[in-house]
């Protein structure tokens, strides 16, 4: 998935997205909501508290 596919999607920007991969910020919690829905994932996961 490109960057920009998943800004468009959470309706941010493709730097937001990249300061995210890098560490730069962090998603605020609704969108840590729609990317646990996106990715089918729990947001315990997405911030690394459990394996699955």
């Amino acid at each position: 998935m490109l960057q920009q596919d998943l800004a468009k999607h959470l309706k941010v920007s493709k730097s937001t997205i990249s300061g995210w991969e890098v560490g730069r910020n962090q998603p605020d919690y609704d969108i840590l909501i729609e990317l646990s829905i996106f990715f089918g994932v729990s947001v315990d996961y997405l911030i690394g508290r459990r394996n699955y």
